[in-house]
């Protein structure tokens, strides 16, 4: 009996840490779906006119204490690159959001609304492919589940292990076509998309992996 004992433990042992691992990925992949950190960057904006009291380097000085209100030819003293600055961008499936100048918060705006027309079509199979992805895990992970309290037979209980592995390979791929397709859509959304959202320079970001 010892014997026989000791491979249906170390069965289950697999299969816990089996369904362990799938659970972490299932729960990282609807934290990756629901976040807008796919993609980071920075956006190049022109530095709104200082006003008031207002100093620092976020903002277009003039060359008097009142340039805003006077009446005279007033001089800039920032020139080329000065007169810019960078903002931090973050994009996601859902949204896409930047930081405020001389403001807390941010920015958040519909990143479906951002997609150029001709591109949404691409950004919805997208979206389709990710919800199948999560779905599959899940499936997976009710399988492995299964897998852990089915006492009866080993044949059985291999069976159920083969199907979520299965199940599992096939979330793996559609999860990969679907970051391909965003990938896609993002780059198009890049050189097309309105020009008060371009990014300047953007990566990927901690969710798209």
């Amino acid at each position: 009996k010892m014997p026989a004992s000791i491979p249906e433990a170390d069965r289950r042992h697999r299969a816990s840490a089996a369904f362990s691992l799938s659970f972490l990925s299932l729960v990282f992949s609807v934290t990756a779906f629901s976040s807008s950190y796919w993609c980071e960057g920075t956006r190049k904006v022109a530095k709104p006119f200082c006003k008031g009291d207002t100093k620092g380097d976020l903002c277009i000085r003039f060359n008097s204490p009142d340039g805003n209100g006077s009446q005279g030819v007033q001089y800039i003293w920032e020139t080329g690159d000065d007169k810019f600055v960078e903002k931090k961008f973050h994009a996601g499936i859902w949204y896409s959001c930047e930081e405020m100048i001389n403001e807390e918060g941010e920015k958040c705006r519909s990143f479906i609304s951002l997609t150029p027309a001709s591109d949404r079509g691409v950004l919805w199979l997208s979206i389709v492919a990710e919800l199948l992805y999560v779905i599959l895990l899940l499936i997976g992970n009710i399988l492995m589940s299964v897998e852990i309290c089915y006492y009866s037979s080993v044949i059985d209980g291999l069976k159920i292990n083969a199907f979520s592995a299965v199940v599992t390979v096939l979330a793996g791929l559609l999860g990969m076509v679907a970051h391909m397709m965003y990938t896609t859509v993002f780059q198009m959304t890049v050189n097309l998309g309105p020009e008060d959202w371009r990014p300047h320079t953007w990566d990927y970001g901690w969710s798209y992996g």
